[in-house]
């Protein structure tokens, strides 16, 4: 099942989220639409997706996940296709809010639910590691795989190369090899997750996720642009932004290696306390070769920590019986904050210049960690 979900999780992101890049510019030519147009489809992409969230959360807790990965998968790839399509930026646009609940349907936020329902905790820790360890090379993968498939047969056809891959991979991997745990027939979930909302230690969380969630969505957006800004190539610029997926990659395998030691919030909050480090720095020694690597790489180290820590504490406070509702909960915000900061960060470039932004980039980073810190310091739920 871990090898099956490592396979869909990076599928899944490859083609349902990051080749949505590569797209803009033959889509912008064919559309006649400008890029901030069509980047607002995939901003309601990720809205779409927080906001059924918590439903599909409940679904999780109520019936496991096979049948709706399985129908996610199928929807997903029927979305893809209906994309190579569109001829309207409208009819892009509903595409995107079904790839929305799509995505829902079978990313990190599913998956981690089938994990957690199926593995004690004694080996949960490893099966999210094994899992986003290959989801992390997604991008990797699929942006120069897509950029290769629009070369030779044009945007069109090679979405519809994407969605017949992605069709014939998830749909089976993920109704031959995902497992249901039954639930219980009473497992009180609405009075964990009614306990948890009325508690400090959840709207911790969630004040530490958001905010550490939407700094890294405006560094995954603007990167490339500020390192121009500060006089490096675009090549160079690109090169080093893509080291946040590799590192992201190598923060998930320190955090799991320390958690032996320490507790997840700490570590967490320190990677977070890096990132906050690193946005600062960026614009004091960004302009030199060293000094913007060393920048990108401290940010990068953090870059996926919030993927893995967020389920673990989730779990480990308040078990698993309700933990895909409590996720859904959580990822409600979580998502608004990852589609919105990017377009209000570049309206503050604009106004005040991009320090300012990496300003609020080290803001919200450090606001995560005192979070992070202080949910730490918070009593643990009974029983």
């Amino acid at each position: 099942m871990i090898g099956a979900l490592a396979i869909t999780q990076t599928a899944g992101y490859g083609i349902l989220y990051y080749a949505f890049s590569v797209f803009i510019p033959p889509m912008s030519r064919e559309l006649n639409a400008g890029v901030a147009q069509l980047t607002g489809a995939i901003t309601l992409c990720v809205l779409v997706s927080g906001l059924v969230a918590p439903l599909v959360g409940r679904w999780l807790d109520r019936h496991g996940g096979r049948a709706l990965m399985t129908a996610g998968s199928a929807l997903g790839a029927l979305a893809v296709l209906a994309w190579s399509q569109v001829r309207t930026v409208t009819q892009l646009y509903l595409v995107c809010g079904v790839l929305g609940v799509a995505s829902a349907m079978v990313l990190y936020e599913a998956a981690f639910a089938v994990i957690v329902a199926w593995f004690d905790a004694a080996r949960r820790a490893r099966a999210l590691l094994a899992v986003t360890v290959v989801a992390g090379f997604a991008s990797s993968i699929f942006l120069p795989l897509t950029g290769l498939l629009v070369e030779l047969y044009g945007w069109r056809h090679a979405l519809v190369v994407l969605a017949v891959g992605y069709a014939v991979t998830a749909v089976p991997l993920h109704l031959l090899a995902v497992r249901d745990r039954a639930a219980p027939p009473h497992a009180g979930r609405r009075e964990i997750v009614g306990a948890a909302l009325r508690e400090r230690p959840f709207w911790l969380l969630a004040a530490a996720f958001l905010t550490q969630t939407g700094a890294v969505a405006v560094m995954g957006v603007l990167l490339v642009t500020y390192l121009i800004v500060l006089g490096h190539p675009p090549v160079f610029a690109a090169g080093v932004a893509g080291l946040l997926g590799v590192l992201s990659v190598t923060g998930r395998l320190v955090t799991t290696g320390l958690q032996a030691r320490w507790p997840v919030a700490l570590i967490t909050a320190a990677m977070f306390g890096l990132q906050a480090l690193a946005a600062v720095l960026l614009p004091l020694v960004g302009r030199s070769t060293a000094g913007a690597v060393v920048a990108v790489v401290l940010f990068g180290l953090g870059f996926g920590v919030a993927t893995i820590a967020r389920p673990a504490l989730l779990a480990d406070r308040y078990g698993t019986a309700a933990y895909a509702s409590l996720s859904g909960a959580l990822a409600l915000p979580i998502m608004i904050a990852k589609a919105v900061a990017p377009l209000l960060a570049a309206g503050v470039a604009q106004v005040a210049g991009y320090p300012a932004v990496m300003g609020a980039v080290a803001a919200a980073c450090l606001l995560g960690a005192l979070s992070l810190l202080a949910y730490a310091r918070s009593r643990p739920a009974p029983g």
